[in-house]
């Protein structure tokens, strides 16, 4: 019988610290800073790349892959790619394609 007290005694503690651990988490949770409620933090305008290519150009697809995005064009001269460094805001590569 003592064995029986001690367990229910054990777990009653369980499920009170379970679930006092949760309250606090979920409080914690609720008054975390996000972006809809950051306050005083400002993001940077987004940079503005030109590619400077020649009139009659258009974008034919574009591929991200990680930080950088490869940007294929049409018309204005042969095809190409130009690949662009998305943090750092770049041309990193120009590439001609070949008919």
């Amino acid at each position: 019988m003592r064995a029986l007290i001690a367990l229910v005694v054990v777990m009653g503690l369980a499920i009170l610290i379970g679930s006092t651990t949760l309250v606090v988490l979920l409080v914690q949770r609720a008054h975390a800073p996000t972006p809809a409620n950051l306050s005083g933090v400002t993001t940077p305008a987004p940079a503005t790349l030109s590619l400077s290519e020649p009139e009659g150009t258009r974008i034919a697809a574009t591929t991200v892959a990680g930080d950088r995005l490869v940007v294929q064009l049409s018309g204005g001269g042969p095809d190409r790619l130009v690949v662009l460094d998305l943090r750092a805001n770049t041309i990193l590569a120009r590439v001609a394609l070949a008919h």
